[in-house]
Formats: C-alpha cells, sequence, structure tokens
C-alpha cells in the first residue's frame, strides 16, 4: 500500500517559506535503507498512537482555513475548529468529519479550541466530497495519514521515493521525503513531501490538491491531542 504523502505545487519562493528553518531543498537522492524503513512506518505509527493533534491549513482564493484539532486514527474520525483567513470567514466554526461524512457547526466567533464534547445540536450534516473542494480533498487525506499497518518499503523504493532535504520542526530535526500518492479518491497532485524525525514519526505533510494552486499543509503536535468524541446522536460512518 502506498505511504501517505503530499506534493508541493507552489513557485521556488513560497516552497522556500514553507521549509522553514532549513536551507531549502537540495537535489533529490534516493532513500536510504532506514529512511526508506522509516516512511514505511510512519502512517502506522500515527494509527499506533492512536490519534494526533493536527493544524491543517487549506489554501483559497479568497484567504484560507485553518483547521484545529485531532484525528482519531484507529475510529479514522477528525474533529477540531475551523476558522477562515483573510475574506473567508463563512465556513467558521466546529467541524467532524469521517472518509464520508462531513458535520459542521456554524459560530460566527469560534473558540481557539473545540470543546471536548461537541455540541449536542446546531450541527449541519453532507456528504464529503472527494473532488473539487479543496477543504474536503484536506479533510480526506488527513485521515488517510494513518494507516493499520507499515507500508510496503521495496514498493517505496521502486516508486521513486526520495530524500530532497532537512528541517527544523518545532525544535525537532527532520528528513524531507518526497514519496507517493496517498489520497485515495481525494487525489493530490505532483510530488508528495514528508518531514518525518529519526525515529520514523510524522510532523509535517504538504500535498498538492488539483483544484489549488498552492499546497495544503499538515502540522502535527502543533496543540494538545484531545479524544475525539462523536456528535451525540450521530454514528460516525467510516
Amino acid at each position: 500500500m502506498a505511504a501517505a504523502a503530499v506534493g508541493i505545487a507552489a513557485a521556488v519562493t513560497t516552497a522556500f517559506v514553507l521549509l522553514g528553518d532549513s536551507d531549502g531543498p537540495t537535489a533529490p537522492r534516493a532513500l536510504t535503507s532506514d529512511e526508506v524503513d522509516r516512511l514505511a512506518i510512519t502512517r502506522f505509527l500515527n494509527y499506533e498512537a492512536g490519534g494526533r493533534a493536527v493544524r491543517i491549513t487549506v489554501p483559497n482564493p479568497a484567504g484560507g482555513l485553518v483547521v484545529t484539532g485531532s484525528i482519531d486514527y484507529r475510529t479514522h474520525t477528525g474533529y477540531g475548529v475551523v476558522r477562515g483567513t483573510g475574506r473567508d470567514t463563512s465556513s467558521d466554526g466546529l467541524i467532524q468529519w469521517t472518509a464520508t461524512t462531513v458535520l459542521v457547526h456554524p459560530m460566527t466567533d469560534p473558540p481557539a479550541a473545540a470543546p471536548a464534547s461537541p455540541p449536542a445540536s446546531g450541527w449541519h450534516s453532507r456528504p464529503l466530497q472527494t473532488s473539487g473542494m479543496t477543504l474536503d480533498s484536506s479533510l480526506a487525506i488527513a485521515l488517510r495519514l494513518g494507516n493499520d499497518r507499515p507500508d510496503n518499503s521495496v514498493l517505496l523504493s521502486q516508486s521513486g521515493a526520495s530524500w530532497v532535504g532537512e528541517d527544523q520542526v518545532r525544535g525537532r530535526r527532520t528528513d524531507i521525503m518526497n514519496g507517493p500518492d496517498a489520497g485515495g479518491e481525494a487525489r493530490t497532485s505532483g510530488t508528495v513531501r514528508y518531514w518525518i524525525d529519526s525515529g520514523g514519526t510524522m510532523h509535517r505533510v504538504q500535498a498538492g490538491i488539483a483544484s489549488e494552486s498552492r499546497p495544503v499543509v499538515f502540522d502535527f503536535d502543533t496543540q494538545k491531542y484531545a479524544p475525539v468524541k462523536p456528535v451525540p446522536g450521530v454514528t460516525p460512518a467510516p
């Protein structure tokens, strides 16, 4: 099974800024056996942890969206706060999602963090769109960054996965690796990119999406993980 992955579909200047403290990408080279092994287990480690705190930065011509919350990788359910930036605040509120369904709870002034127990009312449900909607594509990819088994290291090596540089992410040294697509029905575009530490833990992922010229950024552990509780009266569809 292909590893979860991300692509950078941005200009060189944008890519340099997103790489933070690093010296920027270098010429890609083949992964060492250790790097392949770390790339192969990174999604499994998310699953093994049970869940991860995540901040998803979703580009949008009107300004973009930021989803701050947690993903339970055992049930494949995400929950958090969504805020618009720039001119795009129409989606502000709480959000919970699975691979098939998005529940939104509109709020004019959402809190910094989602309440531990989702409100019992005020939710609107819709199917998760697998194409043509950058937010939904981002949510779908976020769920697929956890898997119940390691990826096949031989297939990763044959897929053209590569090492492209080093970076510091919130004080942790990471290797930056390109890998294959893991968007499922929500396809990513271009190459894929992970920031992975020496133990295989995923700290950042970038994914290019066909409907948007800039990449979606997934930053892990930007806040404390909070267990994901389902919306009252709603049974999450896997």
